[in-house]
């Protein structure tokens, strides 16, 4: 029997947007409680490498919306750390 995680892409060549609705999917599978203990492992292994990789995103655009502060006249003042 094939591995269904070789048929999915690697997790570092998917957006944001992509891991995330996959991750939400892995999330409702492993809720519904119907996968054999194998796959449910398998399935938060790849949760686990999806909510990494969404975290790194979200810390990259953190990074760059914090190089990117505006004046009134919409030219850039210089960086200023957002606010947690």
């Amino acid at each position: 029997m094939s591995d269904p995680a070789e048929a999915l892409p690697d997790v570092a060549s998917l957006s944001f947007e992509q891991a995330l609705s996959e991750l939400e999917t892995i999330v409702s599978r492993l809720e519904q409680g119907k996968s054999s203990l194998d796959n449910a492992i398998s399935a938060y292994e790849r949760g686990a490498a999806l909510k990494r990789h969404c975290e790194a995103k979200l810390r990259e655009a953190r990074e760059k919306v914090e190089k990117i502060t505006l004046d009134a006249s919409g030219q850039p003042t210089g960086a200023e750390p957002l606010a947690d």
